[in-house]
């Protein structure tokens, strides 16, 4: 193990989960290090976002071998119960618009984040593991102070932490337990520090066929869950060779399928490189390419079947579907009318692209854990086929899109975003700002945004007057933000110039935080 102190770049959602990464390029680890040591971090210091109980993916570049992607997203049930499902909806309300999600032990799909956490630090980590959980250890039994961004979390996502007394216990104050933490509060998670420790100690077979995953089993076996000892037994992290492109001269590794964010997000580049250069950032002509370009990816999302055919990503990309996408385009020019995401580079030409969600989670806290399940099978953008019809035994696919991008100039960059089914849109952008544009890191993830889905169009703060009065003509009911919301994502990326100096982007809309050292 190296004692030589790494020089590196993070971005993630909060000070802490930074800080955690660069404990470990500080104590000689690499970015992978990094990338677990903020994840454990996240668990505690974001526990909206994050969670043992969830799962994501890692884009993981290995200095001087090919680029990797590790899937240890969550898994669909694989003997679903067909009755006495404990299953039903919540609404959580982002201010200028509101979501439904479905939450109930019947929510949970088998989470990958342990089996993940354990393989990805066999594969590529240096440093013991305990080491990499020291920042989390002392985070859930020092206690970490509520920023703004969580305490807002909490109070949108209310209905869900207080839907069953371990959740409200969990997400309580440590200085007044009585209620759920706001901004101010320390708070704690003692039980999550002594599974921790526990966890390290027996290895994952603790949470897949020890103690915990039989507690867990019983408990959906009692309340209405579909889990059984099975699903826990046989689930296994999957590599998998990532989605490659070329695009106005940058080479991009993505999510490859059976996850969909890549898959989109590739669309929409193809369809925007057909349409040649823009002139400026915010002009009408930018906005209207990307308006258009989200109305056609969502159409052909569910033209393709995607999400619920093997041989649809091939369909998607192929040169007569997307050439008839091209056709709708010019036939139709306009038609008007709970996740966290860390990147790393380091010094060796390491970098890790880290997504991760437990969506809003179940409100089901596996006992003795402090760890909450995620309510994936309660999300409607991952069961195109509607809700309680997925297909049994099946790895679910995601928006989720960990990306790592080499420019021309050679510069480096690992990105990614949280934000439900805004995150592809929001990694366009950044995508687009960047290529286009050529504006910097900072410049690219704190630029406004726009989100167009299911007819309506959604605009951040910041165009040009002639834009948005542009916005008001042809979208009467376009709904206008009066501020930045994390609605439209959290991209947080980093990159590593020829030079050998570093940049970072961390976006404000989910509390973002870069270091560069």
């Amino acid at each position: 193990m190296s004692t030589k102190t790494r020089l590196g770049a993070v971005s993630a959602g909060h000070a802490e989960t930074v800080t955690a990464a660069h404990a470990m390029l500080a104590a000689g680890g690499n970015a992978f290090d990094a990338a677990l040591a903020a994840y454990l971090a996240a668990c505690v210091a974001e526990p909206i976002l994050a969670s043992l109980g969830g799962g994501g993916f890692l884009l993981a570049h290995r200095s001087g071998e090919r680029t990797l992607l590790y899937d240890f997203f969550v898994h669909s049930p694989r003997h679903p119960r067909e009755e006495g499902v404990d299953f039903y909806p919540v609404d959580v309300d982002f201010g200028a618009t509101t979501q439904e999600f479905h939450i109930g032990m019947g929510s949970i799909a088998t989470p990958g984040g342990v089996r993940g956490l354990f393989r990805v630090h066999k594969d590529l980590c240096s440093l013991p593991l305990l080491e990499i959980a020291q920042p989390a250890l002392a985070l859930a039994r020092n206690g970490v102070r509520v920023n703004a961004l969580q305490s807002y979390l909490q109070g949108i996502l209310e209905p869900i932490l207080v839907a069953t007394d371990e959740a409200r216990t969990l997400f309580s104050a440590a200085n007044a337990p009585d209620r759920l933490a706001r901004e101010g509060d320390q708070f704690r998670m003692p039980d999550f520090a002594n599974f921790l420790e526990t966890l390290i100690e027996e290895g994952d077979v603790l949470f897949y066929s020890g103690d915990v995953a039989k507690a867990i089993a019983e408990a959906n076996a009692e309340r209405g869950g579909h889990l059984d000892m099975s699903d826990l037994e046989n689930y296994e992290v999957i590599v998998r060779e990532p989605l490659r492109l070329r695009h106005r001269g940058a080479d991009l590794s993505m999510n490859p399928p059976p996850s969909s964010g890549g898959v989109l997000i590739a669309f929409a580049l193809a369809l925007l490189e057909q349409a040649g250069d823009i002139d400026a950032f915010g002009s009408i002509e930018h906005v209207r390419r990307l308006i258009e370009t989200m109305y056609l990816t969502d159409r052909a999302r569910h033209d393709s079947g995607l999400d619920q055919s093997d041989e649809a990503p091939d369909r998607l990309l192929s040169d007569a579907f997307l050439n008839e996408y091209l056709r709708l385009r010019t036939e139709h020019p306009l038609f008007p009318r709970g996740t966290t995401h860390i990147s790393v580079a380091d010094d060796a030409g390491n970098l890790a692209s880290l997504s991760l969600s437990n969506g809003e989670g179940s409100a089901f806290v596996a006992p003795g854990t402090g760890v909450m399940l995620n309510n994936m099978l309660g999300e409607e953008d991952l069961n195109p086929a509607g809700l309680q019809k997925f297909p049994p035994d099946r790895r679910m696919a995601s928006m989720m899109c960990p990306t790592l991008m080499t420019r021309e100039d050679g510069t480096a960059v690992a990105l990614g975003s949280g934000g439900s089914n805004r995150l592809r849109t929001a990694i366009l952008q950044v995508l687009v700002d960047t290529l286009y544009f050529d504006m910097n890191l900072e410049a690219s993830v704190n630029s406004p945004r726009l989100h167009f889905e299911r007819d309506v169009l959604n605009v951040e703060p910041g165009f040009p007057p002639a834009t948005t009065d542009w916005f008001r003509d042809s979208f009467p009911d376009a709904v206008f933000w009066d501020a930045f919301n994390l609605f439209f994502g959290g991209v947080h990326a980093v990159a590593v110039h020829p030079d050998g100096t570093f940049s970072a982007g961390a976006d404000a809309r989910r509390g973002g935080v870069a270091r560069t050292t």
